[in-house]
């Protein structure tokens, strides 16, 4: 692509350090906000959504540093500065890749925070690798086994959530749609679903901007759509019947579920049949925010994680 950015252009100056990071054969992005000796910091490692980078967990990072804890957001397996490889974008991988993060960082556990495809890295990384986890948050990310479940019935879920799944399935049509007019596709895809708001501010704006230069990073809008890709189509092959058989147990460690009141896309319904995988299951509905509760409502969230981390 001609004149497409850079991968480094992800790496901004702020309260914070950029690092690489080798796990599980790739070398990944990271960013830490450092206060003190980390030594000895509990780790919270955040994992972002579709069609965002590391940059999304800017209103945390200060946040649960000050509060004592070692925070560190990655660019996930094929965005931001990490890499990109053709494959890889499945389940166990993908969980592969947070478990050999949590080692390579120096620790033995960690509490995951993820939002949307990121959420869904919690859920199975938790599963499947259960001694490395400690505790998740997962927003605006429900159970992949109900979020599954609500795919096949002709309910609200279903219609708020497949047809823009189906639409990223088909071969470089959703690559052309995410990076033409310089990524304006991000735009239309926030503004859809941010509560009003947040789509007032400043922050939105800068939000979006910055997500539309990660996105014309040559290989990112791929990669992004191979997540989806993979979560669609496995469905009807026997790697997808066994990763969803393997999901089926219930987790015995502290899970905070949110979602935005506002949220269209993820909602209340799904979200809440996400208990059935989780015998400590607090679920809130975070008000003043839509699909990216987190960045829409960070003072909500930031006391929601604390209370999570203080259990």
């Amino acid at each position: 692509m001609s004149g497409s950015p850079d991968a480094t252009e992800v790496r901004f100056d702020g309260p914070w350090h950029h690092f690489d990071i080798r796990a599980n054969g790739l070398r990944f992005h990271a960013v830490e906000t450092v206060a003190g000796s980390i030594a000895d910091r509990p780790l919270v490692l955040f994992l972002h959504g579709f069609g965002e980078f590391w940059w999304s967990w800017r209103h945390q990072l200060g946040a649960l540093t000050d509060a004592g804890y070692r925070t560190v957001a990655v660019d996930l397996r094929g965005y931001g500065d990490s890499d990109k490889p053709p494959r890889g974008y499945d389940g166990w991988t993908l969980a592969g890749d947070t478990h050999a993060l949590v080692r390579a960082l120096g620790h033995t556990q960690a509490t995951l925070v993820g939002h949307a495809d990121g959420g869904l890295v919690c859920w199975a990384t938790a599963t499947l690798h259960p001694r490395s986890v400690a505790r998740i948050a997962v927003l605006a990310s429900p159970h992949p086994r109900a979020l599954r479940r609500s795919m096949f019935t002709n309910g609200p879920e279903r219609r708020a959530f497949l047809v823009p799944f189906l639409h990223d399935q088909v071969p470089r049509i959703g690559e052309r749609r995410l990076t033409r007019d310089d990524g304006a596709h991000l735009d239309e895809y926030f503004r859809a679903h941010a509560g009003s708001a947040w789509r007032q501010t400043p922050d939105f704006a800068e939000s979006v901007a910055r997500n539309r230069l990660a996105i014309q990073i040559p290989g990112v809008a791929h990669c992004s759509l191979e997540y989806r890709r993979w979560a669609f189509r496995s469905q009807f092959r026997g790697d997808g019947r066994r990763f969803m058989h393997l999901m089926n147990k219930r987790l015995h460690i502290p899970v905070l579920a949110a979602r935005g009141r506002a949220d269209d896309y993820i909602l209340d319904s799904v979200m809440s049949a996400s208990r059935h995988w989780a015998s400590d299951f607090d679920y809130r509905v975070i008000p003043a925010a839509g699909h990216f509760v987190h960045e829409e409502n960070p003072t909500a969230v930031n006391a929601a994680l604390l209370k999570l981390l203080d259990r």
